[in-house]
């Protein structure tokens, strides 16, 4: 048995405090059965953790089902996001099910494939090698100093994807800001200001309503070849989308391909300062860099959960779940189980296999993981091409949310390649 409630699994504050709660989930992998956690202020839910288990279920939408939400939210934050208001109406694939879901994913599914992603490698090329000039250029006697998170980790995947959604470059400190505040909601350091947080939260989706809608009244009238003008002019079984799914994918498209890059690059960059071995091995063989991505995703998971809600009553390992149950699926517990990786714990950028779920897996697999790849393999190309060593100038912060999870503060100290 184990005492575990829930509330460090899932609660954000919990997060900010005290990080990933990597010791729980080790606990609770030894368990034969799912545990039921009863946290304050939360609804009751299943922690799945093991990696075998989110896949059976995963490959499974008919039975457990994303419709009723992804995120398991506290009281406080029902009260605040309301479904029929601002955020809570726009429409996300995330949050769809078979059949809706494959229909509206065929939407972009054309634009993400590999041969259409390397359209945008110059785009991902330029902005990498930019950051990294900026850092060359900021040394002083071959050292330098930088808030990796903010000012390269958050500014790398923020140039790309607002290019390809067709945000005015005027526009992205707006944008960043905005994708802050709506997955740092519970972070006091980045939540948008307000004493009546239901109204911030509202003041922050008109915003993105006003941002969004402009670049779709445009794409609309003057179509380009871009992921923004296939979203603009997107339809779904021959009817054109409607506003509020359009608002969605461009939202959902923007928010989940930032934040969970920018987590990502800020806590690999964390990692290959505190192992600095992994660091000079990467400088020695820059061929490994597609494998050390993986090891980075593995290692961050920065898309921390996603939860189910079980369709119909049944049996699951024998266990019995009934209709209407929230099962949480923990990726970041998954991709640490020991049945499945060698040495979990150890971070080793040529790990192989390496069968991560970072990216999900089964109906829902991430239909952005190909520009995700691409993205951190050019930075981190241009980083061991001219930074010689990496560490920590300071601690780490960590950001106050359990579902995208990741640092909002990385100080780091670089010393320059005699190359750069």
């Amino acid at each position: 048995m184990t005492d575990i409630d829930g509330f460090e699994l899932i609660a954000p504050k919990a997060y900010g405090a005290h990080g990933v709660p990597h010791d729980h989930w080790r606990e609770l992998r030894k368990l034969d059965w799912l545990h039921h956690c009863k946290p304050e202020g939360f609804d009751a839910f299943y922690p799945v953790v093991r990696h075998d288990q989110i896949c059976e279920i995963s490959k499974q939408p008919d039975r457990f089902l994303n419709g009723f939400g992804i995120v398991l939210e506290s009281t406080t934050q029902k009260e605040i996001i309301q479904a029929d208001q601002g955020i809570g109406q726009m429409r996300v694939i995330i949050g769809m099910d078979p059949p809706e879901h494959r229909d509206y994913r065929k939407v972009a599914a054309s634009w993400f494939t590999p041969r259409a992603i390397d359209s945008v490698a110059p785009i991902v090329e330029e902005s990498a090698r930019t950051l990294v000039d900026t850092l060359v250029q900021r040394a002083s006697g071959g050292e330098g100093e930088c808030e990796f998170a903010s000012e390269v980790a958050a500014a790398h995947p923020l140039r790309v994807l607002s290019t390809i959604l067709g945000v005015p470059r005027e526009k992205e400190p707006q944008l960043l800001r905005l994708t802050n505040e709506l997955f740092g909601s519970d972070d006091p350091d980045l939540q948008r200001e307000g004493e009546d947080r239901s109204q911030a939260v509202q003041a922050l989706a008109m915003e993105f309503f006003q941002l969004f809608s402009a670049i779709i009244e445009d794409r609309r009238a003057n179509p380009t070849d871009d992921l923004a003008s296939l979203l603009a002019n997107g339809k779904v079984n021959g009817e054109p989308l409607g506003i509020m799914e359009t608002l969605g994918y461009y939202l959902i498209t923007f928010t989940a391909g930032h934040d969970t890059t920018k987590n990502a690059l800020a806590g690999g960059i964390r990692a290959l300062a505190e192992h600095p071995a992994e660091y000079e091995k990467l400088k020695r063989n820059p061929d490994l860099v597609p494998s050390a991505v993986e090891e980075i995703v593995r290692w961050t998971s920065p898309v921390n959960y996603m939860k189910r809600v079980v369709a119909e009553d049944l049996e699951f390992r024998g266990q019995k779940l009934r209709k209407g149950d929230n099962l949480v699926l923990f990726y970041a517990s998954a991709n640490r189980d020991e049945q499945v990786f060698e040495d979990p714990y150890t971070f080793r950028i040529d790990r192989d296999p390496n069968p991560h779920l970072a990216f999900g897996i089964g109906e829902h697999f991430c239909l952005g993981t190909h520009l995700a790849r691409q993205s951190q393999r050019a930075l981190l190309r241009e980083l061991i091409g001219r930074i010689d060593t990496l560490e920590l100038a300071g601690d780490p912060v960590q950001i106050a949310s359990s579902f995208v999870v990741g640092l909002k503060k990385l100080p780091i100290r670089y010393r320059l390649s005699e190359v750069a």
